[in-house]
């Protein structure tokens, strides 16, 4: 029996900001005591993770003066050898951003958030991240009238095209990756879905260094199927990195643990980042629910990792099985692989080319059969 312990090869990671949750929301008060990340860094080691990501404000949860807690996250960092994948910068606590950063109508909040990302850009690089996160949580607006959006989107992309330049001119090894999200906590958040942000991601003078980070919650937020989503950013070798974690629908972001909400989504999503070969990180972006403690943040964070290795279990079975390989074929899968029209054909040939049409629309694709199977191997009924 496989013990689904997590191991550094995994390559699973979780911000400070996941395990380090207080568990604040509108209507209540936190319900835990802040965390130091140098304990979050050894916690997460001792649990098999691999690395740790941070905004720049999370690295003084308890240590208040900046150089200080740095030192003490880089030493734990050397002590347990996780890694920093990648970072982002908060540009949506503090009540200066409360129109936005890079898009607030306010010049000079603009500036101000373009200085606090450049000087985290500075650490990162010396932690080694490969990625920066850009989240636009108060890019938005609850009003049609309060901002023009064409104008806004023209500042966005002036911040991310001169935050590139910079990473170019210092010669850090990184690449931007863009979170979309459709709202919370603005009523409309620009760039609100995957589809939005590669659009967006077209138009930058350093396109070929922007790319995305899509969350689980994010997208299923906006009725749309997270999996589509990720097959496509993968297609267009954008997916840079991704946050896994929970979501029941079309409600507020519940940040629940990775596989705790739509299970089935999680297990196709498994399954196409395994079968792809994706090697990004396995980055989870959850929130430990206010009713646990201190240590059940903990058996949390452990629930997400080995969540996801039954379900890669799962998924490889699945992918192994010669019933499925059978009944793939049944639904004409490998066909799809095979270019519509062939490199040498003409357009004459095509034109002239027969088609029993009523024979064809007779023909099942028996797609009933091929997701039964997949709901049986998730269950691990199979």
């Amino acid at each position: 029996m496989t013990s689904f312990q997590p191991t550094p090869d995994d390559r699973f990671c979780f911000g400070l900001w996941t395990v380090g949750w207080q568990e604040r929301d509108q209507f209540g008060e936190a319900t835990r005591a802040p965390l130091d990340p140098v304990r979050t860094v050894h916690r997460l080691a001792e649990l098999g993770a691999w690395g740790v990501t941070f905004h720049d404000d999370d690295l003084l949860a308890v240590e208040r003066n900046r150089d200080a807690a740095i030192a003490a996250f880089r030493k734990a960092l050397d002590e347990t050898g996780l890694v920093v994948p990648a970072a982002t910068t908060d540009l949506f606590k503090h009540p200066v951003f409360k129109d936005g950063a890079f898009t607030s109508n306010d010049r000079d909040v603009r500036r101000h958030a373009i200085r606090k990302v450049m000087r985290n850009l500075d650490l990162a690089a010396e932690l080694g991240a490969k990625t920066y996160v850009f989240w636009g949580g108060r890019e938005g607006a609850e009003s049609d009238a309060a901002k023009d959006v064409r104008v806004a989107l023209e500042r966005f992309r002036e911040a991310i095209d001169y935050l590139a330049g910079y990473v170019k001119e210092q010669n850090y090894k990184m690449r931007f990756a863009l979170e979309p999200k459709p709202n919370e906590p603005r009523g409309d958040i620009l760039l609100p879905t995957i589809g939005h942000a590669l659009g967006f991601i077209s138009t930058l003078e350093h396109h070929d260094m922007v790319g995305l980070n899509p969350e689980v919650g994010h997208e299923q937020m906006a009725g749309l199927n997270f999996v589509h989503g990720i097959a496509q950013a993968l297609w267009q070798d954008k997916l840079f990195h991704i946050d896994l974690n929970g979501q029941h629908g079309p409600r507020y972001d519940q940040d629940l643990v990775f596989g705790h909400g739509d299970t089935k989504s999680a297990f196709f999503l498994v399954d196409l980042l395994e079968s792809s070969g994706w090697d990004g990180p396995r980055h989870f972006d959850y929130k430990p629910g206010r009713t646990e403690d201190a240590e059940d943040v903990w058996v949390s964070a452990e629930a997400n990792m080995r969540t996801y290795l039954i379900l890669r279990e799962r998924a490889r079975a699945f992918r192994a099985d010669p019933e499925v390989q059978e009944a793939m074929r049944a639904c004409r899968i490998d066909e799809l692989a095979v270019p519509t029209v062939a490199a040498d054909e003409s357009h004459a040939s095509l034109r002239e080319e027969e088609f029993d049409v009523e024979a064809a629309r007779d023909r099942g694709y028996h797609y009933s059969r091929l997701n039964q199977l997949a709901v049986e191997h998730m269950l691990g009924s199979r």
